[in-house]
């Protein structure tokens, strides 16, 4: 085992050779769901080991969208899925639209990360179905990833040391090669952007441009920045309820039921399950009831809400909050999480660092992420990770960093210092009243893509002008209609028909 750790480390530091396009197998059309017309797909043969070339190996599923002019550029866009645990290829349907300029004129390219999707997953059982109350019992969490990583260990390509960012960009760089291709633009997000980053530190002569939207980078140790980032997104929420002359109006102690919610806990609460439908009682902690406040800070449109739903669950009334936790992703197959690689990645490069950590936690959110992974990672089968990974060298092409002002996961904090480490070669984009995703979320910011991509020359695509996102309003709070508003706004409607 020690000598396969030490020449997996090697084959890190010095960069991987690509396989051989020999290796793959050619494209062929295929349907993707969601997509209305024909794609191609393709798959490589990878070593699950990359020490061990003749021993157990995965197929690296990948979708290429071909551009629609005959004339096509050479320079594909790569998409690097979020997560960590997303498939790329399953979010072909949503992201081509968001594409569709780009992919005029270049091939869109979508990789299933080793551990997701279709390339040797790592899938935990689905408990959508399962109570809230089994669900929201201390340790449940715990107890059902253990199952989880058992089952896991038992598959063919069960090996969990063998899944992290390093050995998967090594992937990435093989389909390039099976793909012909000399460079390519990057898209990453969220988790992507990690990706991005440690694809361009290892292959830099291979990426053309590079968009990072949403930064995670290699140092943000995860488990850890997670509650200083979501209190600030709540406290910008309440913030911006304060400053809103009718959102105060409505809910002048919007705080104090807060923190009088969090004090309470636990109890017994009633509501309806957001996914299933079906009223359910069940024992709410405060590590559940930050869990429902948590997913509508990604999206400051569903943000609007968390006023009147914190009220409503001040008076005892919580279906609203739970509603809001389930619109983002909700059982949406896109945004499935392969947990088995999501705690591969994160144990093997995040988890030994929390210990070191010198970030405090948050007043509302404290430890609970950073107990959770601990735990969880305790027992994970750990990767090696070269101390190299850690490092940001400076950028030989033009890199696009975005953030939004108000995301509780990857804040413009992080993207700052990636844009230091980066260089000259680096431009960060911060958009004040935008959560968690810019680039791919903001039409304006569709238009920044396509121009920094697009332009011929590297300094043109450094001077794009962003300026069209930075003075995006913030949503105004959901305000629920009261006997008052409905009375005045029949009385509108009486006086406009006459």
């Amino acid at each position: 085992m020690a000598a396969a750790i030490a020449a997996a480390l090697a084959l890190a530091a010095g960069g991987a050779r690509a396989a051989s396009p020999e290796a793959a197998s050619p494209l062929k059309a295929c349907r993707v769901d969601g997509v209305s017309t024909e794609v191609l797909c393709g798959q490589v043969s990878r070593p699950l080991d990359p020490a061990r070339p003749d021993g157990v190996r995965i197929d690296i599923r990948y979708v290429v969208v071909p551009a629609l002019a005959r004339n096509k550029l050479p320079d594909p866009v790569l998409l690097l899925a979020g997560g960590p645990g997303q498939s790329a290829i399953a979010l072909t349907a949503s992201v081509m639209p968001r594409l569709s300029r780009l992919n005029y004129r270049r091939d869109l390219v979508f990789i299933d990360q080793r551990g997701t999707g279709r390339s040797a997953p790592l899938s935990c059982p689905d408990n959508s179905d399962r109570s809230l109350d089994e669900l929201l019992k201390p340790g449940a969490k715990v107890r059902l990833l253990e199952q989880c990583r058992d089952a896991l260990q038992r598959l063919p390509h069960g090996d969990l040391r063998f899944y992290t960012t390093t050995i998967a960009m090594q992937d990435m760089d093989a389909v390039r090669a099976a793909l012909g291709v000399e460079r390519w633009n990057l898209i990453g997000a969220s988790y992507g952007t990690r990706a991005a980053l440690e694809y361009q530190r290892q292959f830099p002569d291979r990426v053309r441009r590079a968009v990072i939207d949403g930064v995670a980078p290699p140092d943000m140790v995860l488990p850890v920045s997670f509650s200083q980032d979501a209190q600030r997104a709540l406290d910008l929420s309440f913030a911006a309820c304060a400053q809103a002359a009718d959102c105060q109006a409505r809910y002048p102690a919007l705080k104090a039921e807060w923190q009088a919610l969090l004090k309470g806990m636990p109890r017994r609460v009633a509501f309806t399950h957001p996914l299933t439908g079906r009223p359910e009682e069940v024992t709410l902690t405060r590590e559940g009831l930050l869990g429902l406040v948590r997913p509508p800070l990604y999206a400051p449109q569903v943000a609007a809400a968390l006023p009147a739903a914190i009220h409503e669950a001040s008076l005892g009334r919580f279906d609203a909050l739970a509603g809001l936790a389930g619109q983002l992703g909700g059982g949406s197959r896109a945004m499935r999480i392969f947990e088995g690689m999501h705690f591969s990645v994160i144990c093997a490069e995040d988890a030994p660092r929390i210990a070191a950590s010198t970030e405090a936690p948050s007043p509302d959110f404290g430890t609970l992420d950073r107990d959770l992974y601990a735990r969880v990672c305790a027992s994970w089968p750990r990767g090696a990770v070269d101390p190299a990974f850690y490092a940001l060298p400076p950028a030989r092409h033009p890199v696009l960093i975005a953030s939004g002002g108000s995301d509780p996961a990857t804040p413009e904090r992080h993207g700052q210092r990636v844009q230091a480490a980066l260089g000259a070669q680096a431009r960060h984009v911060v958009v004040p009243n935008a959560g968690h995703g810019v680039v791919l979320a903001l039409p304006c910011m569709r238009d920044v893509l396509f121009r920094f991509i697009d332009a011929p020359r590297d300094a043109d695509a450094l001077a794009v002008d962003a300026n069209c996102a930075l003075k995006l309003p913030r949503p105004p709070a959901f305000l629920p209609p009261t006997p008052a508003t409905l009375a005045a706004a029949a009385s509108a409607v009486r006086e406009s028909d006459r």
